[in-house]
């Protein structure tokens, strides 16, 4: 079954969707003349640094989360269980050299991830109770449909949806957590889920709005915990950091031979393990975050498209290299293991029995803010499915019903793995198919829809950095051109 789904993997993150994937975050990156680097200093400032400031009023604009709020759900959504099991069967597979591949990948995926989570507030449409909501689905519609006038939006609009769906059926975050926690605590898996569900479902039960609530809290300290534990690991074999940066460089250009319980890895495999590891990770091009951003009160689209890009940045080039560093400098990379097996190893050699615990921990609270801020994604697509004014008692009854059955797959693939005694390297297989459909759509999607971007950075500027002159008719939001109208 490993050789099938590796096989199948193979020619879906083939040289077509990694050519796409690097293709679209150079476009973007030099037609935004490198904004993601020369204004990073201020991308950091108009987002982190206004939530110390009194000039950030939110109050008087549209949405239904904070800025803070909405990020805060789109990190938990994409910190998760990628960066742990995710980055180390990226290294298990191809190598320390994958890791450089998804330094690459992230830095010119903070670009894509600003352009998606712009153009996902700026096509956005408000229901029957005045909340905003978008993404790729909405700009597909508006941005091809309507201003494109392409008659047939729906199909990219299908493919996307399903690929997003499938990963309802194929989900990873319940697996992973249990996996761990039962590794660590003799629990048994089975039971590890059973508690893993019940939470979730205290999670979701106040919806969109008291997710948010609960992943501002969560995330910054979650992050800074992980980071931290990592670092002491990092800095106690600082003598070895050298030798981790050249064995990443090295292996990323040339492969990798067989090294203890390391099988090896040819280069294509080295690039492709990097580059959807990365995708899986931050979600850049994927299309998911963009939804949550969708919510956020802002009264420019590309404001919020910035905490996209700082999103990308603390997911992949913070917390995936502390894992990655971590596997690599004590050496536990070649040892064979793959997965959150692999880190809980590496975790356990930096810091001895108490390392499995944090890492545990870690991996529990990931995958809880996952698991909830996906939830997000999945209500927003059933909103658009059901929007319009004669539909609104059945989008409400659909989303009772799904808020019930959304925890219930990844039980059922617990149990599944649990009497099949399925290989985490296969679970993860099946995630990277999932993540290949909806990422191709939604990318080719974004470069149709780029001179939009383009005009709404150039908009951005003007008001906000002095630089240009203002159209006093640019509309910043779609809906805007309608109010007009009326």
């Amino acid at each position: 079954m490993d050789q099938i789904l590796e096989t199948i993997v193979g020619w879906l993150w083939g040289l077509p969707l990694i050519f796409t994937v690097l293709f679209v975050g150079i476009y973007f990156t030099i037609g935004s003349k490198f904004f993601q680097f020369g204004y990073l200093p201020h991308i950091f400032n108009a987002t982190f640094g206004r939530l110390f400031s009194k000039k950030e009023q939110t109050d008087d604009a549209k949405g239904i989360l904070t800025p803070f709020q909405a990020v805060s759900t789109a990190i938990g959504g994409s910190i998760g269980v990628g960066n742990i099991g995710g980055v180390a069967t990226a290294i298990a597979v191809g190598g320390p050299g994958a890791v450089f591949w998804m330094w690459v990948t992230a830095l010119l995926s903070m670009m894509t991830k600003t352009v998606e989570v712009t153009l996902a507030v700026h096509y956005r449409s408000t229901d029957e109770k005045g909340n905003p909501y978008g993404g790729p689905t909405y700009y597909m519609e508006k941005g091809l449909g309507e201003e494109k006038r392409f008659k047939y939006w729906k199909i990219p609009a299908i493919l996307f949806g399903f690929g997003i769906f499938t990963t309802f059926f194929i989900t990873l975050q319940n697996y992973t957590v249990s996996e761990a926690v039962s590794s660590t605590f003799n629990i048994g898996m089975i039971p590890s889920s059973l508690i893993y569900v019940a939470l979730i479902y205290l999670l979701i039960y106040g919806g969109i709005k008291r997710i948010g609530m609960i992943a501002s809290r969560l995330i910054p300290i979650m992050s800074i915990f992980f980071v931290a534990s990592s670092l002491f690991i990092i800095l106690k074999n600082f003598t070895e950091i050298g030798s981790v940066f050249s064995l990443i460089f090295d292996s990323a250009f040339n492969g990798m031979a067989a090294v203890g319980g390391f099988t090896g890895a040819v280069i294509a495999q080295v690039i492709r393990m990097g580059v959807a590891r990365a995708v899986y990770s931050n979600e850049a091009g994927w299309g998911t975050s963009p939804m949550i951003h969708s919510t956020a009160k802002t009264n420019h689209p590309v404001k919020q498209g910035m905490w996209g890009a700082v999103e990308v940045f603390i997911d992949t080039i913070i917390i995936c290299s502390m894992t990655a560093f971590t596997i690599i400098i004590t050496g536990a990379w070649s040892s064979g293991l793959d997965g959150a097996a692999l880190t809980l190893s590496a975790f356990e050699i930096g810091i001895g029995e108490a390392g499995r615990t944090i890492i545990t921990l870690s991996i529990f609270l990931f995958g809880l803010t996952t698991t909830s801020g996906w939830y997000t994604y999945y209500e927003i697509i059933l909103r658009h499915l059901f929007h319009g004014e004669k539909k609104v008692k059945t989008k409400n009854k659909t989303i009772a019903f799904y808020k019930w059955l959304y925890p219930i797959p990844g039980l059922l693939m617990v149990i599944y793995a649990v009497y099949y005694d399925l290989p985490g390297k296969a679970v993860w297989y099946f995630a990277d198919i999932t993540t290949a459909i909806p990422t191709f759509v939604n990318l080719i999607v974004l470069l149709v829809l780029s001179k939009k971007f383009f005009e709404l950075l150039r908009d951005y500027k003007a008001r906000h950095l002095n630089i240009g002159t203002i159209d006093p008719n640019f509309n910043i939001f779609y809906e805007d051109r309608h109010n007009k109208k009326k």
